[in-house]
């Protein structure tokens, strides 16, 4: 299963909830003793995904010193949730790395980054920042959401890890030639282990009644014929025994709707 997250959904929050804080700020009744860096530009550019605006408004504000500390988060978290819609995942890591530095409390910005870093393909990474975003809010549904997909997927690649290279039956039991040479061969193994998975799930929903049209018993005397033809035929010339393999699982999905 390949996992997937919502990171425009994400996004889409963040940039929300900074411009009601913009418009909170901007009709405030506090009156600035020094002139305030004008942060309205920055994020109404990101909200309306205005990369050519946003880039330099926002900008403005991130590399002024004398922007306020809540302004330059949220400039930061504009412009990265910006970069994350456009693809720029590099730069929006980055800049929601310095916003995180900032502020180190912002659950939301950790699960956006987690969301950033699975994108890249860094799963311990994600991991860590879903959970030191429930750290912060045990309560935050979209980073207890992403946390328990992580987990379960996480959890499945260990099991297939656990099982790489080992075929359907125990090699210490393995007494044919073509039974060793398939101990002997991590893909033939591979191939050998999802040859069974495959059969026994056909057999499985024929069983079920979910597929009426097939017959479990013909299926399973199928299967009983490959193996035979395999254990018979292995060491003859111009037998492929990895041909034979991956034509009976090709068949077996073809069966079971795969």
């Amino acid at each position: 299963m390949r996992f997937t997250v919502p990171i425009e959904f994400s996004g889409a929050v963040l940039l929300c909830a900074l411009l009601l804080g913009a418009a909170h700020a901007a009709t405030g009744s506090e009156s600035a003793a020094v002139a305030q860096v004008d942060i309205g530009p920055c994020l109404a550019a990101a909200a309306a995904d205005d990369m050519d605006n946003a880039g330099p408004a926002c900008a403005a504000v991130i590399d002024n010193e004398k922007t306020a500390k809540p302004d330059l988060i949220k400039a930061l978290i504009a412009r990265g949730a910006l970069l994350a819609r456009h693809d720029q995942t590099d730069r929006a890591i980055a800049d929601d790395s310095r916003a995180l530095q900032v502020d180190p409390t912002l659950a939301d910005v950790f699960n956006a980054r987690g969301e950033l870093w699975l994108k890249k393909g860094d799963r311990p990474r994600a991991v860590q920042d879903f959970g030191a975003a429930l750290k912060i809010d045990p309560n935050h549904e979209q980073a207890k959401a992403n946390h328990k997909a992580m987990a379960r997927e996480l959890e499945r690649i260990g099991a297939q890890m656990a099982v790489a290279g080992k075929p359907s039956f125990n090699c210490r039991s393995a007494r044919r030639a073509v039974e060793k040479a398939i101990c002997a061969n991590r893909e033939l193994a591979d191939l050998d282990r999802e040859v069974f998975a495959a059969n026994a799930r056909a057999v499985r929903e024929a069983q079920s009644m979910r597929k009426p049209d097939l017959d479990a018993r013909t299926l399973q005397r199928e299967q009983d014929d490959f193996i035979a033809r395999r254990n018979a035929q292995f060491g003859r010339p111009g037998y492929d025994l990895k041909k034979a393999m991956q034509d009976r699982l090709q068949r077996l999905n073809g069966i079971d709707g795969f």
